[in-house]
C-alpha cells in the first residue's frame, strides 16, 4: 500500500495559516506564567489575565483603525459573522427600523447561512447581484438598497474567500450612505486582513469581521470589530463579559495570540509584492496547461482555477498524495458533496463549478514550491482526467 508522504508544500492557506513563530513563543511565556486566572474576576489572577485580554484588544485595534471598546473578541471568524447578521438585525428590529439584510450568494458560509437562517424566520433577505467574475459594484449594492426599503444591513465580503476578488468595500459603504442613511454596513473582512491594508475607520463601515488563524494567529479567536453604540442582540446569554454583546469565560489566551499576530500583520503585507510573483506563475502554469482562471484573482496570494474532465476533489486528493495541500473552496465547506457555491453563484455550470481548486499561499510560501506545483501540473491534471474517464464508464 501505498502511504502518502509526509506534507511538504502548503497551498491551502486560505483554510488556516501556521503559527508565527513570534506568536508560539508568546503563548508558551504567558502560559508559564505562575497563577492563571479568570478575565472576570477581581482578584490579582483576575486581573493579570484581564490586563492580557485588553492589551490584546487594544493591539488589535491598533492593526485595523479602530478603538478598543469596538471590538468584542469571539470564537472566530464565523462567530463574528454571525453576530454582525443576526445580532445586528436584531438589534434593527428591536429599535423598530427596517432590519432586511442584503448579501451575496458569493460570500462566505457563515454569511450565507446566517442570511438563510434570518429568512427562514420572515426576516427579509435580498440577495446582491455579482457579475460572471466575481466582483460586486457599490451601484449594483445601492440600487438593492433603493428597490428594497425594508434592507436595513448589507454585508459583502472585503476579498472573497475562494476567487481572490477584491471588492471595493470603502466604495460601497459610501454608495450605501447616499442611498439611504441608517443602513449598517458590514464585512468579511477575514481573508483580507493580512492580505490588504484593513481599515475600519477608513472604510466606513459598521461592522467587520476577523478571524486570528488567517494571519498566523491561534484558533478558535476572531473579533467583529463595530461602532461603539452599537447594541448588537446577542448570540448567546449567561454573563456580562464582551460588554454583553458575547457572553461567557474570555479566551485570554487565544487573545493575547491574536493580539501578537496583529502586531506582525504589517510585516507580512510587505511581503505582498512576492506573493504576487507567485499568484501570477501559478496562474501562468495553469493557463499553459490548458485549464481556466475563475473569478479575478487580486488577492497576491490566492488563485482558483478548473480543467474541464478533472473533478476538483480528485484533484485535491492526488495532490495530497505528492505532499501538496490544495482544496476546492471554504474549509467550512469541506466534505460536501456539492460543487462550490461560490462558482454556482457566478453562474456557472454545476460540474464546471465541481472542477474547481484553490491554492493559496502565504508568508513561507517559495519560490520552489511554486515550480513543484507547476512542474507537476500537467502530469497530474492527465492522471485525474483517466482515473474520472475509468469511474465514469
Amino acid at each position: 500500500m501505498r502511504y502518502p508522504p509526509a506534507l511538504v508544500i502548503n497551498l491551502d492557506h486560505n483554510a488556516t495559516t501556521p503559527l508565527h513563530p513570534s506568536v508560539r513563543d508568546a503563548l508558551v511565556e504567558v502560559l508559564q506564567r505562575p497563577g492563571l486566572g479568570n478575565p472576570s474576576s477581581t482578584h490579582g489572577l483576575g486581573r493579570s489575565c484581564r490586563e492580557v485580554v485588553e492589551a490584546a484588544r487594544r493591539a488589535l485595534a491598533g492593526a485595523l483603525d479602530a478603538i478598543p471598546l469596538g471590538v468584542t473578541f469571539t470564537s472566530g471568524g464565523t462567530e463574528a459573522d454571525n453576530l454582525a447578521l443576526l445580532g445586528g438585525s436584531a438589534a434593527l428590529q428591536t429599535a423598530g427600523k427596517p432590519h432586511g439584510v442584503a448579501t451575496s450568494r458569493t460570500e462566505h458560509p457563515a454569511v450565507v447561512s446566517a442570511a438563510e437562517a434570518l429568512a427562514a424566520r420572515g426576516t427579509p433577505v435580498v440577495w446582491i447581484p455579482v457579475a460572471a467574475d466575481g466582483s460586486i459594484s457599490p451601484d449594483s449594492v445601492a440600487r438593492v438598497v433603493k428597490e428594497h426599503p425594508e434592507i436595513g444591513l448589507v454585508s459583502v465580503a472585503a476579498a472573497n474567500h475562494e476567487l481572490g476578488n477584491i471588492h471595493p468595500v470603502a466604495a460601497i459603504a459610501a454608495a450605501v450612505r447616499e442611498t439611504r442613511e441608517g443602513v449598517l454596513v458590514h464585512t468579511d473582512a477575514v481573508q483580507a486582513f493580512g492580505k490588504v491594508p484593513v481599515r475600519f475607520a477608513e472604510w466606513g463601515v459598521d461592522l467587520l469581521s476577523v478571524s486570528a488563524h488567517k494571519i498566523y494567529g491561534p484558533t478558535g479567536i476572531g473579533a467583529l470589530i463595530h461602532h461603539t453604540h452599537l447594541k448588537l442582540g446577542p448570540r448567546s446569554f449567561g454573563g456580562s463579559q464582551e460588554r454583553g454583546r458575547r457572553v461567557g469565560t474570555e479566551n485570554w489566551m487565544g487573545a493575547h495570540g491574536f493580539g501578537v499576530a496583529a502586531s506582525l500583520v504589517d510585516e507580512g503585507l510587505a511581503q505582498i509584492e512576492a506573493l504576487a510573483v507567485h499568484r501570477d506563475a501559478l496562474a501562468a502554469a495553469v493557463t499553459a496547461a490548458g485549464g481556466r482562471i475563475h473569478g479575478m484573482p487580486m488577492l497576491a496570494n490566492t488563485l482558483n482555477f478548473g480543467f474541464d474532465s478533472a473533478p476538483g476533489e480528485l484533484m485535491c486528493m492526488n495532490l495530497d498524495l505528492e505532499g501538496i495541500a490544495a482544496s476546492t473552496g471554504s474549509a467550512c465547506s469541506a466534505g460536501s458533496l456539492e460543487p462550490s457555491k461560490v462558482l454556482l453563484g457566478l453562474g456557472m455550470p454545476p460540474q464546471r463549478a465541481a472542477e474547481a481548486v484553490r491554492v493559496s499561499m502565504g508568508r513561507f510560501t517559495t519560490a520552489a514550491d511554486v515550480a513543484a506545483f507547476a512542474g507537476m501540473l500537467p502530469t497530474l491534471v492527465e492522471r485525474v482526467r483517466k482515473a474520472h474517464q475509468r469511474a465514469s464508464s
